[in-house]
């Protein structure tokens, strides 16, 4: 039984948990632990990870669900590098918590368009984007290799933020 899922700031201490979810959701398009280590650890990266206390795990928390916003302090612009949560703890609005976190800090550091890509069969995550202001400004043919699946750009334009 789920008690709370709760966000905070990810360290680095945190990466080999992200690992954990990043491989298996990921596969071939992994980031490796370096490369993600570095962006958490990157003052212009804001890197979020989403605990959940459960019974199950006697109260210990459990990291299931992450993302990570890259947008330096006035440059105007965010982009979501990366949001994965494991599937057992997905449908159940973490994604969105997490999305919205993310939108938060794009505002709060002045980002006034936020982009994403996301592969173009994912249409719930191209569903949860469209619902939170993005629009498809672009395709990318073939980006996500080795299936040749291509990559839809989104950008939300305005207020950063949205809370529905």
């Amino acid at each position: 039984m789920i008690e709370t899922i709760q966000l905070r700031i990810a360290t680095t201490d945190d990466v080999p948990a992200i690992m954990d979810i990043e491989t298996p959701v990921f596969g071939g398009e992994a980031w490796s632990f370096e490369a993600m280590a570095r962006d958490v650890g990157d003052k212009n990266c804001f890197y979020l990870v989403a605990e959940a206390h459960t019974d199950a795990l006697g109260g210990e928390p459990a990291v299931v669900g992450y993302a990570g916003l890259l947008a330096p302090r006035g440059s105007g612009d965010g982009d979501i590098q990366t949001i994965a949560v494991v599937p057992e703890f997905r449908s159940v609005g973490l994604g969105r918590m997490l999305m919205n976190a993310l939108l938060e800090e794009a505002e709060a550091r002045n980002a006034t368009r936020v982009f994403l890509e996301v592969r173009a069969d994912n249409p719930h995550a191209i569903a949860l984007y469209a619902s939170l202001g993005f629009e498809e400004i672009a395709v990318r043919p073939g980006y996500y290799q080795p299936e040749g699946v291509d990559a839809v750009i989104m950008k939300k334009i305005g207020r950063a933020s949205c809370r529905e």
